[in-house]
This record gives C-alpha cells, structure tokens and sequence, in this order.
C-alpha cells in the first residue's frame, strides 16, 4: 500500500457539535487503498505551521472517491481546517497506519483472511470522545456480514454521529454528565446493558474494537482480557511525521521491536490499531 500525497476538494464542512466539524473530501486515490483505523494527515495552509495534522479516517466512500474525517478543534491548524468550506483545497497525505483490514500473514490477523471483522460473527465496537469517528466505518463494514454492537462515550448530550451509527448495528451511550444513556464510562453502560455477559441474557461478542483516550483502552485491554475475548485497540498519540521516521510517537509494547532492541513500537506506523496484548499502558 502506497501513500500519497494531493491537494483535496472540500465537498461538505459541517460543524456536528460545538468543537467538532465533519469534513467531507473528494481523495479518489486515498480512497481507493484506505481501510477502517486508518489516518490522513492534512498540511495547513499557513507555512509557519510546519508538520501536518494527523486525523483519523471516520467513513469512506469508494464509489464517489469521497473521504470523511470528523475532528475536534483543539489548536491552530484544526482551527483552520474547521474554517474550509465547499470549493476549498487542502494537501493530504495518506492512507497512514495500519487498520483493522490487514494482508494475509499479518499477526493480527486471527482467521486468516483479510479482514479481522468483515468475515462474519459478533464484534463490540467502542468509541470514547473523539475516538468515536473512527469507528463508524468499521461499523458500516463490519455490519454486511455480522452482527455489531457499537458503545459510545460523549462527555455531554452532543453524542455527534450517534444517529449515524443505529444504521449499523445496536447502539449504547454513556455521557460523563448523565446527560444521555448511563451516567459514567462505556464500561459502565456495558456492565448496566450486560452486553457481554451471556448469563444474563446478554450479547456475548467475539471480538472487541475500541478508540479513544489512554484511561479508557487501558479499562477495556483489562475487561477483554478476564473475558477471553479478543481486543484490537487504535491508540491516540501525538504525532509529527506521522509515517514513522521521527520516533515521537512510541509506545510500550510487551514484546522487543526487532529493529529498535527495545520493548515499543511507532503509533504512527506500526499502528495505530494493535492487539491489546501486544501494548502496556
């Protein structure tokens, strides 16, 4: 898989809650070879502004060779791009990282396919803050042949792309503030909804998927792992290059990178979805 890097369409811009603004992009080229979990990164306008702005892929759309990204404004370059509008251009680069949809061979793999969910079965996706749009096109993909279950975690009652969502499969809230769904984290909504306990009548599931904040992965790595089901995180980090080379975005990993001779592993490139056993928090 190549990545590439043109100056991209904006066909849509739409501010989703107060913050948060969906940019539809016409990326023909970055569509055709990006997969769920993947990122793009967007170069600023503004040329004080040197290194690109990573942002996760939130939905494709091969037949119109359209790219979503939903994002957060959280400083001057996500500033400016929530300032595009129709007609405007902006450079990207990508697809970057490796998402759920891997090659044959890839130690992420579990059945030996292509994909890890679009085979068929019962998966759990979870969403946390804006680790929520990544996951809706995995959700609509994953959704042709199994069985989804989607848990959100929104910090009030902007539950953003929730609607969107309940076209895929079922779908729970939790809201910080109560405001929404069950008060607290979406551990807690899966615990008072028994999502994954079969005793009581609830949705066992064979694989669990999730992005969002540290806290949040390292609670659902420990709720996969008392379960024995198997969990991919996509993990939120800072990056700079983001194609690896720069080494600002490390992790810790529970195995030695063979290239390196320690214990971690680049977000950027070698993720950012990774086997839940496979990362320390």
């Amino acid at each position: 898989m190549s990545k590439l890097k043109c100056n991209c369409s904006v066909r849509e811009s739409v501010e989703l809650a107060p913050g948060v603004f969906s940019l539809w992009l016409l990326a023909p080229d970055i569509v055709s070879q990006a997969v769920p979990g993947q990122f793009v990164s967007l170069y600023c306008g503004e040329r004080d502004r040197l290194l690109p702005r990573p942002i996760s892929i939130c939905e494709l759309d091969a037949g119109k060779g359209l790219l979503r990204l939903v994002f957060r404004v959280v400083g001057a370059g996500t500033k400016e791009f929530s300032a595009l509008s129709a007609g405007d251009t902006v450079e990207v680069l990508g697809p970057l990282g490796n998402g759920y949809v891997r090659e044959e061979g890839d130690p992420l793999l579990t059945g030996g396919g292509e994909s890890l969910l679009i085979g068929g079965g019962k998966s759990l996706l979870i969403g946390g803050g804006i680790g929520v749009p990544p996951m809706l096109e995995l959700a609509k993909q994953a959704s042709v042949s199994g069985h989804v279950t989607v848990v959100l975690g929104y910090r009030d009652s902007h539950t953003f792309l929730k609607d969107e969502f309940e076209k895929y499969g079922t779908v729970f809230v939790a809201t910080v503030d109560g405001s929404v769904g069950t008060e607290g984290t979406v551990l807690d909504a899966i615990a008072s909804h028994h999502i994954c306990d079969e005793a009581d009548g609830g949705r066992s599931v064979d694989t669990i998927c999730a992005c969002g904040p540290a806290p949040m992965l390292r609670g659902v790595k420990a709720f996969g792992l008392e379960r024995g089901i198997v969990t991919y995180l996509s993990l939120e980090e800072r990056m700079a290059c983001g194609i690896g080379a720069c080494l600002g975005c490390v992790c810790q990993t529970t195995s030695v990178d063979p290239h390196s001779k320690v214990k971690n592993a680049r977000v950027c490139k070698d993720g950012p979805v990774f086997l839940s056993t496979d990362v320390e928090f």
